[in-house]
């Protein structure tokens, strides 16, 4: 009674999560053409492309709808 269910994808997932699985699902180079940033098309890494991810806004979002959509395809 009460329990509400949390409907939010992005519920209890940190940015690195997501990342992870991203480049998990698509690999550096493929995510990179889906969404085209510096951090994953040059030399990529979770750690840099999580330090401007969280100061980039608009990118994040970009990297959070992606994941949105990657989910509800499964």
């Amino acid at each position: 009674m009460g329990d509400k269910i949390n409907k939010d994808p992005l519920h209890g997932k940190t940015l690195e999560m997501i990342l992870n699985h991203l480049v998990n699902y698509y690999g550096w180079e493929h995510l990179g053409g889906k969404i085209d940033i510096r951090c994953f098309n040059y030399e990529p890494s979770i750690k840099s492309s999580l330090a401007f991810l969280r100061k980039t806004p608009w990118a994040r979002k970009k990297v959070e709808d992606l994941y949105i959509e990657v989910m509800d395809k499964s």
